[in-house]
């Protein structure tokens, strides 16, 4: 009777811990521009106890700013509400596999998310090429 009991309830509590987490974690595909086509990656967001969205931008196969023609400084993270302008969240940094992981906690539920290969390090507005683009809707 006991293990009975217990079957049913361990794939109950399975679930139950599951789909919370389910229903905060979300991830949306990067696009890659024709700058650097085979650059490939995604956003993953959540939301944390405060109802912020959290963020987690993973990139590979993007090339070394410096190895763009013409050549850059850095990448550079923007997120934009429709009918705002763009705002900057920091530096991408590409490690020498190629691969990047930029961490970012914001207010905005639906915006999109791009990167550019910029000159400056803290850049005003985005003034270089777009390399990759995500749109993120949460609800």
């Amino acid at each position: 009777m006991k293990n009975k009991t217990l079957r049913h309830f361990i794939p109950f509590v399975l679930i139950s811990l599951i789909v919370p987490m389910l229903a905060y974690a979300r991830k949306f595909p990067l696009t890659a521009t024709p700058v650097i086509p085979g650059a490939k990656g995604y956003v993953d967001v959540g939301q944390d106890k405060n109802g912020n969205t959290e963020v987690d931008l993973k990139v590979e196969f993007l090339a070394k700013p410096s190895s763009l023609t013409p050549p850059a400084e850095t990448y550079i993270v923007w997120f934009r509400q429709q009918g705002s302008e763009p705002e900057s969240q920091g530096q991408l940094k590409v490690d020498d596999n190629l691969r990047g992981e930029f961490k970012t906690t914001t207010n905005m539920k639906s915006f999109d998310v791009f990167v550019t290969a910029e000159n400056e390090r803290v850049p005003k507005a985005p003034a270089g090429p777009e390399v990759l683009r995500a749109t993120i809707q949460e609800q």
